[in-house]
């Protein structure tokens, strides 16, 4: 998915400062293409945190019915530096991509999007026989700095590890994790140790997760009245918990089901600027991705660059530059919104220079 704002600020996510208890961090809400638009709850980055690990953007959308509408519609867009994650509760949605993925994603399947260097994609609702409903999560991850060169590649994978116990169902799509003494462990490809996971609980039922007590962890709630680690998060709030502990307890009240999502990882050692749907280290890194993708964009044709409804599929000499070309997708890729005024550098972390 595209950070679709007209205009993103320029962000130097880092790792923040880790208390003892719970950190709540509340959701705002951001249109996806104009007014007519899906709106998502964003959560990550924010001020007050910007990385969970090196989980560094976190959109939860829906549920929104599709059944009368176009439903999902993200043109053709540039990444670089990061991975991207697509997870859903409900509905489909049809990825593309400049190396050449046409990949439908389902409820308990993930589609993994590895940017490296650089990648194109669109991802859209289908036009026929769609679920009338969509729901999910969209999440991204940092590359390291070793694999920030890697090519792009893309993974699916419909079979993930699910444990069932005690009135709760957890099903790993990221990493690897214990419930009730049995390891989960997704075959997805991971650059840093990272853990993502669906929690449904049954009403009053709990759960309690073995972790990596050098990990940072987060929860997502989707639904229901939720604790984590014997603290409300409020429905779609992100509740957050230092590393150091073993173990994360997640409940859900006696009345009705829950459902939430769990994030975490090894707190990320580099700080990143992200702006748009870039990462990179410097600044200027922002600026030559910028400028490739506005390049392919030119190259391909004025119409292309508009991404309006109705514009036709692209072609042209694109294909073996940076970001390569999306095929099938009928309507040309999306421009890139201007730079901001202001030149920002990844801030120094203590007893740096």
């Amino acid at each position: 998915m595209s950070n679709l704002e007209t205009r993103p600020a320029e962000q130097v996510c880092t790792a923040g400062e880790q208390g003892d208890g719970i950190e709540l961090l509340a959701p705002r809400e951001v249109p996806l293409g104009g007014p007519r638009a899906m709106n998502v709850r964003r959560t990550i980055p924010q001020r007050a945190r910007s990385l969970v690990g090196a989980w560094c953007f976190s959109d939860h959308y829906g549920p929104d019915d599709v059944s009368s509408s176009a439903g999902m519609q993200v043109p053709p867009h540039p990444h670089t530096g990061l991975q991207t994650v697509s997870w859903l509760f409900e509905g489909e949605i049809l990825h593309r991509d400049s190396v050449g993925s046409l990949q439908t994603v389902r409820p308990g399947e993930l589609n993994l999007m590895t940017a490296g260097v650089g990648i194109s994609h669109s991802e859209e609702s289908p036009a026929e026989g769609r679920p009338p409903l969509l729901h999910g999560v969209q999440l991204w991850t940092a590359l390291p700095g070793v694999a920030l060169g890697i090519d792009p590649h893309f993974e699916h994978h419909g079979d993930l590890p699910v444990a069932r116990h005690d009135g709760a169902v957890v099903q790993v799509f990221i990493g690897r994790l214990a419930v009730a003494g049995e390891e989960l462990d997704s075959p997805a490809t991971t650059y840093t140790p990272l853990v993502g996971a669906q929690i449904d609980l049954e009403p009053g039922a709990e759960i309690r997760l073995d972790v990596d007590p050098g990990h940072e962890h987060a929860l997502l709630v989707d639904s229901g009245d939720v604790t984590f680690e014997g603290s409300a998060v409020p429905r779609y709030s992100l509740g957050y918990v230092a590393p150091g502990r073993s173990a994360v307890v997640v409940r859900a009240a006696g009345g009705a089901p829950a459902r939430a999502v769990l994030i975490g990882g090894l707190p990320f050692a580099e700080d990143v600027i992200m702006w748009w749907n870039f990462m990179g280290r410097t600044h200027e890194d922002i600026v030559r991705a910028r400028a490739d993708w506005m390049a392919l964009v030119a190259e391909l044709g004025p119409e292309s660059g508009s991404g309006a409804a109705g514009a036709t599929g692209y072609t042209g000499g694109a294909a073996g530059r940076r970001f390569g070309q999306v095929q099938g997708y009928p309507a040309g890729p999306l421009r890139a919104p201007a730079l901001p005024d202001l030149r920002l550098k990844p801030r120094a972390r203590p007893g740096q220079s």
